[in-house]
């Protein structure tokens, strides 16, 4: 039976191993560490749960081992009211990311992908097509392999969906695929390995807005504390971050994309649904850790953009 939901997101879930640290080591060095923490992340499932608190129906295309750290993924994305009939236990390993955040909340990560690298282009295509409402938005993101990433773009355009794609890490886009992202998301490095060139600063990013227009629908290029800069055929604008106590950063641009894809699943027009990611991901680098950090969804003073089913 066909489920249409409001954001489908296909992409990366993780389980997180988390260790505070004063200072972020150098290659070579070893430092003691401080408190020490596990929890669920992914690119892919942090940016589901931000979705789905923002009220959106929201499910997840991925996958995980069959092991604990599947099965705690499984639970919190479930608690979380993500739907996760496309989220396949496997024979591979649940992946698992390495988190190091130092005193003013930079992070460093290294990520085992695990059972992520068996997503499957033809299994996407197929569960695109049976989640997605006619009006909804599909998010994708790079740490899944290159033939998924890019057929659930393809997927999008075919059904009539937006696809919102966080092109996080860099990797080549070919430019059908490229010009079908409505919006594409990168920050400043991201956007600089697409233009092949340095992007530094919110002068350089709006400059990276406009050339990027000429190869997809639109474009959002985030500025960490200076927020966003956003270009549609509508024109630019730059949306700005409010200023807070930075605790950690991970996790902050998956909830800026999440909040951002239930806001466009819910009519809001581009300017104003950045305006929405931004205060999300605000939220997030305020907070430690990657889902915890926007569990509470109504403390982001947006209120919920959908009715809770």
């Amino acid at each position: 039976m066909r489920r249409e939901v409001d954001v489908v997101v296909v992409g990366s879930v993780n389980r997180d191993y988390v260790c505070r640290v004063e200072v972020l080591p150098a290659p070579g060095e070893t430092v003691l560490g401080g408190e020490a923490s596990v929890g669920s992340g992914g690119k892919g499932g942090n940016q589901a749960v931000a979705a789905s608190l923002m009220g959106a129906r929201t499910a997840i295309v991925a996958r995980v081992g069959r092991d604990d750290d599947g099965r705690a993924l499984a639970k919190d994305l479930a608690e979380s009211w993500v739907d996760t009939t496309e989220l396949v236990a496997t024979s591979a390993r649940t992946g698992m990311a390495f988190v190091m955040v130092d005193a003013t909340g930079e992070n460093s990560i290294v990520v085992a992908p695990g059972a992520n690298e068996l997503l499957e282009a033809a299994t996407t295509s197929r569960a695109v097509r049976d989640l997605v409402a006619p009006s909804g938005v599909v998010v994708t993101q790079a740490e899944i392999p290159v033939p998924a990433f890019e057929a659930a773009i393809r997927a999008a355009g075919e059904v009539g969906a937006r696809a919102v794609v966080n092109l996080a890490p860099y990797r080549p886009v070919p430019d059908d695929v490229l010009a079908l992202c409505d919006p594409l998301v990168v920050n400043e490095s991201e956007a600089g390995g697409l233009l092949g060139r340095p992007v530094h600063g919110l002068e350089q990013a709006r400059e990276a807005v406009t050339e990027l227009l000429a190869r997809c629908r639109s474009v959002v290029v985030t500025v960490g504390a200076r927020g966003a800069v956003v270009g549609s055929a509508d024109g630019s604008a730059h949306v700005p971050a409010e200023a807070v106590e930075v605790v950690d950063t991970t996790g902050a641009g998956d909830a800026f994309t999440g909040a951002l894809a239930a806001a466009l699943s819910a009519g809001t027009d581009l300017v104003d649904a950045v305006r929405i990611g931004v205060r999300a991901g605000t939220y997030a680098v305020g907070r430690p850790g990657a889902q915890a950090s926007f569990a509470r969804a109504a403390e982001l003073g947006v209120g919920r953009l959908h009715a809770r089913p």
